[in-house]
């Protein structure tokens, strides 16, 4: 039997991606997690949470471990917001980094998410309608609020996902030369960058588009709403 943990990072910002990170591990070694103090990645200084990245990464290599990560690129959030809404993306996410998971792991699941809707079945029940040939053997799927700080395998993927948004938020200060801070609207060195980043014709494609606090500014600066993003084909990038 392998456990499987299902985070994301990246809901609420205003710029940047929303990552999904999920981490299988076998049964036998779940201890291990508990006593490397694998919490929610929220609960955790950032340096900490990369040395459990990279202490994850040495258990990949030596006992097999498995992982995926979907980065849901800034376009890809404004058109779920535009069309389904931000909870059925996030279903859509979270299924497609299980079915990463399934395609290295062919043993029975037990997976736990964390909750991305205030209906903890109805998130297990869309994204149980969206496995290929479910119900797999012996395997299950069960969804909870805060699972991330319940269930040390949830944490981890959380810490996976939020390590991930942070690696792409520093190279995304460095592309554009600003600092970007945490890309929460009351932050404020993402609201500074937010001022720069609304100085062309459109917004800069680092930005959600769809954001309330994009609207507003966009608004203060030119007195009409901001044009509504089409989407890419390239809107995300899966990565193991």
């Amino acid at each position: 039997m392998w456990h499987v943990g299902i985070d994301e990072a990246g809901r609420g910002p205003v710029l940047g991606p929303l990552v999904v990170g999920a981490v299988a591990i076998p049964t036998a070694d779940l201890e291990m997690l508990i006593e490397h103090g694998v919490k929610d990645s929220k609960d955790l200084t950032h340096k900490k949470r990369v040395e459990l990245v990279e202490w994850f990464h040495m258990q990949v290599k030596e006992r097999g471990w498995k992982f995926s990560l979907i980065e849901c690129k800034p376009e890809r959030v404004d058109h779920g917001v535009q069309t389904t809404g931000l909870n059925l993306l996030e279903v859509e996410l979270f299924s497609e980094a299980l079915i990463e998971i399934r395609q290295q792991v062919k043993q029975p699941l037990t997976v736990l998410n964390d909750a991305c809707d205030v209906n903890e079945q109805r998130f297990t029940d869309r994204i149980a309608a969206r496995m290929p040939m479910w119900p797999w053997v012996d395997s299950s799927i069960h969804s909870e609020h805060k699972a991330d700080s319940t269930y040390p395998i949830v944490g981890m993927a959380s810490i996976l996902a939020k390590v991930q948004r942070d690696l792409q938020i520093q190279r995304l200060a460095e592309e554009i030369g600003h600092p970007l801070g945490s890309g929460y609207p009351s932050d404020p060195n993402t609201k500074a960058a937010l001022a720069k980043l609304l100085l062309d014709s459109t917004p800069h494609p680092a930005l959600r588009w769809s954001w309330k606090t994009v609207s507003r500014a966009w608004m203060e600066i030119y007195g009409v709403e901001p044009p509504k993003r089409p989407l890419a084909e390239d809107n995300q990038k899966t990565l193991f």
